[in-house]
């Protein structure tokens, strides 16, 4: 079991869902962040999101202390947060 430094991922402000990578991570790595567990399932690349909490489909995706999108399936803690979860509000999505 590997252990990763909180430093891979950065909460941009309180009220967000979601924290933001900051250095890749890879699947199966656990992360501590503020005495909190996540163990990532998938790979995660710098500038993309991890779930900080359980978000339930159709729950907005907060970062940056706005709504920037909709959660389209139920997604876990630790999980990857991306294209493949949730789709803007605001902007066309591309598959």
């Amino acid at each position: 079991m590997t252990t990763v430094k909180s430093s891979k991922f950065v909460l941009v402000n309180k009220a967000d869902n979601v924290l933001i990578c900051c250095q890749p991570v890879k699947s199966g790595e656990l992360v501590v962040i503020d005495n909190q567990e996540y163990r990532v399932n998938t790979a995660i690349d710098v500038g993309h999101k991890m779930a900080r909490v359980a978000i339930a489909k159709l729950q907005k995706i907060i970062r940056y202390g706005v709504p920037i999108g909709s959660a389209t399936a139920d997604i876990q803690a630790g999980e990857h947060v991306h294209m493949h979860n949730m789709k803007s509000d605001y902007i066309p999505s591309h598959i």
